[in-house]
């Protein structure tokens, strides 16, 4: 996925973004302790993500986050425990995409000389696909539409759709059939 890089001067933070990242701190320890799936709970996402949550996305606990304004969830989507979303530079993870434990959707980096300057790309993980255990995620990716992201890859590269990549760095081991997915 061809992406602009954006740069962020830590340096430069305003009173109110300390102030919005403070709040978000608070919001992520509420939803750690709250029991999951319920109502109080479900309005804790919403608060968290507004409009970012699409109809009946589930993530459980914990959760971390940065920049959850720049999380969008499509419907359906399920975040299983321990993710981590490093998200200035955007996550989108569209329809029915299942995600497993302890994955990490990194879109921001650290600049190599000056340390104080963020580098973000975006992430976009396309309809229906199944990231692994423990994958991480890194800025720039596409993932594609069913593609599955086996457990423990680093996933570098766009996955193209129906792909199966596994690996560090992840590479393609398989296609999938398109015909086999039901809204194809």
């Amino acid at each position: 996925m061809e992406t602009a890089e954006i740069r962020t001067n830590m340096y430069e933070h305003t009173s109110m973004e300390l102030e919005k990242n403070r709040r978000t701190l608070e919001l992520l320890f509420r939803i750690n302790h709250t029991m999951p799936l319920t109502d109080e709970y479900s309005a804790l996402l919403k608060e968290l993500l507004g409009d970012g949550l699409g109809e009946g996305s589930v993530l459980m606990p914990p959760i971390q986050m940065t920049a959850p304004e720049m999380v969008k969830l499509g419907k359906n989507v399920l975040i299983n425990g321990n993710s981590l979303f490093m998200a200035m530079g955007g996550v989108t993870l569209e329809d029915d995409v299942m995600v497993a434990a302890n994955v990490q959707f990194l879109t921001n980096n650290h600049d190599l000389y000056d340390r104080q300057q963020l580098t973000c790309k975006p992430i976009l993980v396309r309809k229906g696909a199944w990231i692994g255990a423990g994958a991480s995620i890194m800025p720039g990716v596409c993932i594609g539409r069913y593609a599955v992201v086996g457990a423990a890859a680093v996933v570098t590269k766009d996955v193209p759709d129906y792909a199966v990549v596994i690996g560090c760095p992840a590479k393609v081991v398989r296609e999938l059939d398109p015909k086999r997915f039901e809204d194809i």
